[in-house]
């Protein structure tokens, strides 16, 4: 068979081809305008039947949340809240310096304050001892830091 002849063949079949469609066409349009009012009716029908479906839809899911919300949600909350603090690392770690710190330059400064006394007694018994009089306690002042300085002492340093 040459070339020519199965292009030939291939002309007429595609030619052959297409009236059959258009026949098919023609055919098909009556039935179409049959069937579309039946279409059209039957769109209607489903939305008519997807709008009662929602309708009775929304109670069941709205039942449904408040239920849960008053079964489930408690349960799934605590344990929510119980994994939190199972997971809180608590307060960090303190570093006990500042505390001891504060407690050291405490005892320091009652030490300081003993010593004070104890030598201010000392130096009260020396000068009865040795025939001075003594300052008088309205006369020794003591500044804000709490050390008890003696007038007489500070004037003649």
């Amino acid at each position: 068979m040459s070339r020519t002849n199965s292009n030939e063949y291939a002309t007429q079949a595609a030619n052959m081809i297409r009236q059959y469609a258009q026949q098919a066409t023609e055919a098909a349009k009556p039935i179409a305008a049959q069937v579309k009012p039946l279409a059209s009716d039957a769109r209607q029908a489903a939305g008519r039947g997807v709008y009662k479906a929602r309708v009775w839809a929304a109670p069941q899911v709205e039942r449904t949340g408040q239920l849960l919300q008053d079964t489930v949600a408690p349960k799934v909350a605590d344990a929510l809240h119980s994994s939190a603090q199972r997971l809180d690392p608590g307060e960090p770690p303190h570093r006990g310096w500042r505390k001891g710190a504060a407690a050291i330059s405490i005892l320091l400064a009652a030490a300081a304050t003993v010593v004070a006394a104890v030598a201010r007694s000392r130096k009260a018994r020396a000068a009865a001892a040795n025939g001075e009089a003594a300052p008088a306690a309205d006369e020794a002042k003591a500044s804000a830091d709490g050390e008890v300085k003696d007038p007489a002492r500070s004037s003649s340093s």
